[in-house]
């Protein structure tokens, strides 16, 4: 017990362990956050709430860390450091889930047919029209994907018209439409 209470009183533990739990502790809180908040914004209703119970006990963990250490400088740049690294982190594993459904939208003044074939082709279903563009006439294509599709489809684009402009849109639901099929399905994706 006391050598547990002069290693707790050490200046490892005071300005090193403590704030490097202090740092893992706010990267773990702010990223799960981060995909908390992604969850929200897709919809996903039994998700939030489980993540939501997470991230606020380990932020009182971490909190009553710097509460109990006032005077310990470094724990309060850990602090900051930890919740910066954190939304880094949540970011880059939200962007690797790539959950949701996005609507493309491609505007060509090249002959269309060829690019609406080929993603057709993939499975993608499509809505296209004739349209008037700022200096000529152009064809517009729209498709509702799932988000990890989305490079896929970028491929299809780039490769049949490479001075295609499309953008890309965060689509909340939608009541039905023509996906290709699945192989694989996701643990995070909910069937519609």
């Amino acid at each position: 017990m006391v050598i547990l209470e002069t290693f707790y009183d050490s200046a490892l533990f005071t300005y090193f362990l403590l704030p490097f739990l202090i740092f893992l502790s706010r990267i773990i809180d702010v990223t799960i956050g981060t995909i908390r908040i992604v969850m929200i914004s897709k919809g996903h209703k039994t998700w939030a709430p489980v993540l939501g119970f997470f991230e606020v006990l380990i932020w009182l963990i971490a909190i009553s860390k710097i509460f109990q250490n006032l005077d310990n400088w470094v724990c309060y740049a850990a602090y900051a450091g930890g919740f910066a690294t954190g939304n880094y982190i949540g970011l880059i594993i939200e962007e690797k889930m790539a959950i949701g459904i996005v609507k493309i939208q491609i505007i060509t003044s090249k002959e269309a047919s060829i690019l609406i074939m080929n993603l057709k082709a993939a499975g993608y279903g499509i809505t296209h029209h004739e349209a008037k563009g700022g200096n000529e006439n152009v064809s517009i294509i729209y498709s509702i994907i799932n988000r990890n599709e989305i490079q896929k489809v970028e491929e299809i684009v780039k490769t049949t018209n490479p001075k295609a402009f499309y953008s890309i849109e965060d689509v909340k639901s939608v009541s039905h439409g023509v996906f290709p099929i699945k192989t694989v399905t996701s643990f995070w994706r909910k069937g519609k």
